[in-house]
């Protein structure tokens, strides 16, 4: 999944930029007055977290626009005037500490023609200017990775061109604002991960066309939002405090999905179980029940990249054929029992399952393969249940796993097959 991530996180951004924005002045026509006022702005209120690396090419004696010397400044001609477009604030380099200050509502609120406002990673603080709402001209809004707090500006979802969202990685608090999305129908990409945000997930507009929404490692709560955009590709809501079961997942375009270390509970969705559904992320929660096929009388096989984590829940009955083909897959610490699938057995041994992690449950037997060798690169892990595993189930397992190689008998005799425990 790592191509598909960085497809929209700043790539995304960049490509954007690219096709749409990269629009520069022909002649050495002059900045508007009121965005050259907008520029001093910034530099009164950022600076360099180290002397030069950013605001060194910014200086306002050169007879030279800024437009064509300042370093993160896209223009183009509007109506006429020379005005400023993009404005990239930082180097954007992984050896750079970024800005340090706090973003100028004054300057945000001269900036009208304004598409693309852009911070990379530093240390600015204070507060996300409301007069943002009033650059109706913006698309792509990413503010990432620095020690912005406060509340989200309802004001942004006035903007009826936005495309891209990304505020993740600040300590922002309060409420996700409820208008969300049926406020700006343009939006596409929405990130607000590793923030304070408390309350609940709000409603999703069924004409959403969103295709990525993060909002993972927060403080949210409530249920499972009874709906979301079908078009969505990636969805992560990991480490929050939601709870109960979860129905209404879009199963048309979704790729990616992450409900990770909540508080879900209830069965699985069937629906869920499809291999265009190549990651798959539920570990930590209160799942509980049989895993069931989806409905498709044959379904596509799971391949190479696939990843489903289902560990760490109240997962029971025995394990699924459907699985077998997952390349990465976690299906320890549940109350699964009964042998092992010998599709389960055939993959690790062939290769095609690099990890299968399946400690911690009430399985009675895993049917080895003749050579008993795993190829090189596979982990397999098999202690704590009801049998004594192999020599090879057990030179995978994590160090916290822990604990004696098999379960005590007297937790495994409700499902003695004759062959468990010897």
């Amino acid at each position: 999944m790592a191509d598909f991530c960085t497809i929209f996180r700043h790539p995304l951004i960049t490509l954007f930029l690219t096709l749409s924005l990269s629009i520069s002045p022909t002649t050495q026509q002059q900045l508007a007055a009121s965005d050259l006022n907008a520029l001093r702005q910034i530099t009164y209120s950022l600076t360099d977290v180290k002397t030069g690396r950013f605001f060194a090419t910014w200086n306002f004696s050169s007879p030279e626009t800024p437009c064509y010397s300042f370093s993160g400044v896209t223009c183009a001609v509007v109506n006429g005037d020379l005005r400023v477009v993009s404005l990239y604030l930082g180097t954007g380099l992984s050896d750079s500490p970024g800005l340090a200050g706090a973003i100028p509502a004054d300057a945000m609120y001269e900036l009208t023609e304004l598409t693309q406002l852009i911070l990379y990673p530093g240390i600015v603080t204070g507060f996300i200017p409301d007069q943002i709402g009033q650059l109706k001209n913006l698309r792509v809004i990413s503010l990432t990775n620095n020690r912005l707090t406060g509340t989200i500006p309802e004001s942004i979802f006035e903007l009826q061109n936005l495309h891209t969202l990304d505020l993740s990685h600040n300590k922002l608090t309060g409420v996700i604002p409820p208008t969300l999305v049926s406020a700006s129908p343009e939006l596409r990409v929405f990130v607000l991960a590793y923030n304070e945000l408390a309350g609940d997930i709000p409603e999703f507009s069924n004409e959403s066309q969103l295709i990525h929404v993060d909002l993972s490692n927060n403080m949210l709560a409530g249920k499972f939002p009874e709906t979301l955009p079908a078009t969505l590709r990636y969805l992560s809501l990991s480490s929050n405090g939601l709870w109960g079961p979860v129905n209404g997942v879009p199963s048309s375009y979704l790729v990616y999905l992450d409900l990770s270390m909540n508080k879900f509970s209830g069965p699985i969705p069937d629906s869920l179980f499809r291999p265009t559904l190549s990651s798959m992320y539920l570990q930590r929660n209160n799942f509980s029940g049989e895993l069931t096929p989806p409905s498709t009388s044959s379904p596509e096989s799971y391949g190479p990249g696939s990843t489903v984590d289902l560990s760490h829940n109240f997962l029971s009955g025995e394990i699924p054929d459907f699985l077998s083909g997952v390349e990465t897959l976690f299906l320890n610490n549940n109350r699964f029992a009964g042998k092992v699938p010998e599709g389960y057995v055939r993959n690790v041994f062939g290769g095609m399952t690099k990890t299968l992690y399946l400690q911690h449950n009430y399985l009675t037997a895993f049917p080895m393969e003749k050579s008993g060798v795993l190829p090189e690169g596979v982990a397999l892990c098999l202690s704590y249940n009801c049998m004594v595993p192999p020599a090879v189930g057990l030179t995978a397992c994590p160090a916290r796993a822990g604990g004696p190689f098999s379960r005590p008998f007297r937790q495994c005799s409700v499902f003695d097959s004759g062959n468990s425990m010897g």
